[in-house]
């Protein structure tokens, strides 16, 4: 099955199934339905049932989904049962903060390196990680295999580093600045611009508030 022929909303919402499946095997619940997925993610049951059957049949008929087994599935479809290495370019207060965001590294991204071209703050330390300076970035994607690049520079720098990302190697980008970025068509780009979440929140109380 190709990726491609899977909606983006189905991804994104498989991972929020896994997040509450995880719940449930922390509260050592052991079987689920669909229904219960729905009202616990806030879709329908029949919304889950669709998205699931993308990747074949999970469940029994009148039991349900056993819990840790389709909470397996779904981390394998995502690829999450797997380690991911990822670097961050730009070490203001968002990508030192991403940087020691813990979330990351259960879910299976582990941050390996963090630049920046400031040569007041290259060699500081962020948690366990030393800030490398920028021109070392070949060099670090190389050395830890790095397959995931987060750009949380400013608007003006952006392009410019998500270039040398691409030209080091990297093959999924996540783009915390608020500038549109063009990447090649074999490189993966998520854009994370808060303020737009904020105008759809905007926009949402305004007609439906």
């Amino acid at each position: 099955m190709k990726a491609y022929k899977i909606p983006e909303a189905t991804v994104m919402r498989l991972s929020v199934y896994s997040r509450y499946l995880q719940q449930l095997l922390e509260e050592k619940v052991e079987t689920v339905s669909s229904g219960e997925i729905a009202r616990g993610v806030g879709v329908s049951s029949a919304q889950v049932r669709k998205d699931l059957a993308y990747f074949g049949e999970f469940g029994t008929r009148g039991v349900g989904y056993r819990v840790e087994e389709l909470f397996g599935h779904l981390m394998n479809i995502l690829g999450l049962d797997q380690q991911w290495n990822v670097i961050i370019v730009g070490a203001g207060k968002l990508g030192c903060a991403l940087a020691r965001y813990q979330g990351f590294r259960e879910r299976g991204f582990q941050i390996c390196a963090i630049l920046d071209n400031d040569p007041a703050i290259v060699g500081e330390k962020v948690d366990c990680l030393q800030i490398e300076s920028l021109d070392k970035l070949k060099k670090l994607v190389h050395e830890y295999d790095i397959k995931v690049g987060i750009v949380t520079v400013p608007a003006e720098a952006a392009q410019d580093v998500t270039d040398q990302l691409i030209e080091s190697g990297v093959k999924a980008i996540l783009n915390f600045s608020p500038r549109v970025l063009k990447v090649p068509a074999d490189v993966i780009l998520r854009n994370v611009d808060l303020s737009v979440n904020l105008e759809v929140l905007s926009f949402n109380l305004t007609y439906n508030g």
